[in-house]
């Protein structure tokens, strides 16, 4: 990633959140404004009356809007070939085959269907599914298949993944190594916060498919230690994002690198005017397929608006994160983050911070914590937004409600992934209820609205919520994380100290608080 950048949106902040952020409308907030909403408008739902148990769609009743902001797909002048209904039915050499069979899966998601009998054969993609749509293996089978059979040499890859976070650099590598394995492909991540000489040294070696934030990419070129005019295969991964964090000049620059005649894959959860750019200068008679454009699109996700009042706003969070089962927690700021995580830590909630001012091994491990249930409650900034899938993820809770739809969409594509089922909830101060119904309509979301307290069962049955132990706990890292720093986390070859740990007087702690 770049060096200057991290997934966080500007800060910015919220009005009484409950978090320390203040109560002032922050520059650039959709819900900071303090004045207040209007009272006593008329809640009307699709029956004409009043749901019972408290809920009711308020201003969300009107007809949701289709997404707002995305540009007309292209057309595609080559007819594109038709949708397979397994994998046996493709094009692809036999140890992918083998490795798709042994990892259970025999049956393509619809875009994975769609698009690879042209992308196999060669052709541009333009490619639209929500998270967990199987937009990795979509491009990734695609890429392994044309690539394999070549050995690249030093420096120069053959194929390139583009992504605009570490997380999710390490999710499309993580997701496509056994399939890389079979066909004996060498894969290299490089990404921001990491070692650049081990990244470097990596690409010497020579690594078929790198796959790259744009950042950190840039860095390793301009080092002299990689260079794209062997690059055959290109995919941009959420090129929206990337657009949304300021990495499109340094995108369009690592394009021009790579062969002008080689294939280019864009797939996102979004597509809106940024990305067109890209369509139209580097995507050359591309086949299109748009499956779920929007979370209002799946069937298994339930939305909530639950308006909460700002002195009841903690108590409602905390009691919502000591539910049983796990829980990711999206709040505006890094220091709120921070905040709210000390808060369910000494509440009795085994909770665990995510934002990009932690270090990579920092996320690293945060996440798996929380991927093995060691960790509960993950409480994120919008560095979690993409690229991080956890199983049988069944609730995403908007702490502070996000600045957009399309933030919206990305926080809740965390749940309900792969047919699974899944909620969003949304905890609206009265101040931010006009704003959140112009937002659910850009999304295209008619939502579930209710009046909640903490304490009251309507709380209970929409998320699970109770009342936390109370007795604070410290999260520790995994009992082998601590055996494999105490062998050598601080000592030297010969038994001493470190340099780093002669600097700072004292040795590195066996378990680290989350």
């Amino acid at each position: 990633m770049n060096r200057t950048r991290t997934n966080d949106r500007s800060p910015r902040t919220r009005t009484n959140t409950g978090y320390g952020e203040g109560s002032g409308a922050g520059r650039g907030s959709r819900f900071g404004s303090s004045a207040p909403s209007r009272s006593g408008a008329p809640y009307r739902s699709s029956g004409g009356s009043r749901p019972s148990g408290g809920s009711r769609p308020g201003g969300y009743g009107r007809r949701p809007s289709a997404v707002q902001g995305e540009f007309a797909l292209p057309e595609t002048i080559t007819p594109a070939l038709p949708a397979v209904e397994a994998f046996a039915d493709l094009v692809m050499p036999e140890e992918l085959l083998a490795a798709l069979t042994s990892e259970g899966m025999s049956v393509p998601f619809p875009i994975q269907a769609a698009t690879l009998p042209n992308t196999l054969a060669g052709r541009d993609a333009l490619g639209r599914g929500r998270t967990g749509s199987g937009k990795t293996l979509a491009f990734g089978l695609a890429l392994l298949a044309r690539t394999a059979g070549q050995r690249a040499e030093p420096r120069q890859p053959l194929a390139l993944v583009l992504v605009p976070t570490r997380e999710l650099a390490q999710q499309v590598t993580d997701a496509l190594t056994p399939y890389a394995r079979s066909v004996k492909l060498r894969l290299a991540t490089v990404v921001g916060g990491m070692s650049i000489g081990r990244q470097a040294s990596a690409l010497r070696g020579g690594a078929e498919i790198v796959v790259a934030t744009p950042g950190r990419l840039k860095d390793l070129i301009d080092r002299g230690d990689c260079r794209l005019n062997q690059v055959a295969v290109t995919v941009l991964d959420e090129a929206d994002q990337m657009a949304d964090m300021g990495f499109m000049p340094q995108v369009t620059e690592l394009l021009d690198q790579v062969r002008p005649e080689g294939q280019r894959m864009l797939f996102s959860a979004t597509l809106d005017r940024n990305v067109d750019r890209l369509v139209r200068r580097y995507l050359t008679d591309p086949v299109v397929h748009s499956v779920d454009p929007s979370a209002g699109a799946v069937t298994t996700m339930e939305h909530h608006v639950l308006h909460v009042q700002g002195s009841d706003k903690h108590a409602a969070t905390t009691e919502i994160a000591a539910r049983d089962g796990r829980v990711i927690m999206f709040l505006d700021t890094k220091h709120a983050v921070d905040r709210l995580t000390q808060d369910l830590l000494a509440s009795g909630v085994r909770a665990a911070a995510l934002h990009g001012g932690k270090s990579q091994p920092q996320r690293t491990r945060t996440l798996a914590q929380f991927k093995t249930g060691h960790v509960t409650v993950l409480v994120a900034t919008n560095v979690a937004a993409r690229g991080i899938h956890v199983d049988n993820l069944d609730l995403v809770v908007n702490v502070d409600p996000p600045s957009d739809h399309k933030d919206y969409l990305h926080r809740g594509g965390r749940t309900a992934r792969a047919g699974e089922s899944g909620s969003v909830v949304t905890l609206v101060l009265p101040n931010q209820r006009r704003e959140m119904v112009r937002l659910m309509a850009d999304a295209g979301i008619r939502p579930q609205v209710t009046q909640v307290h903490s304490g009251e069962a309507e709380l209970h049955r929409i998320t699970g919520a109770q009342a936390p132990s109370g007795v604070p706990v410290v999260i520790t890292a995994p009992a082998a994380e601590r055996r494999e720093r105490g062998g050598s986390g601080s000592r030297s070859r010969r038994g001493r100290p470190s340099q780093s740990a002669r600097r700072t007087g004292q040795r590195r702690p066996a378990a680290d608080a989350a």
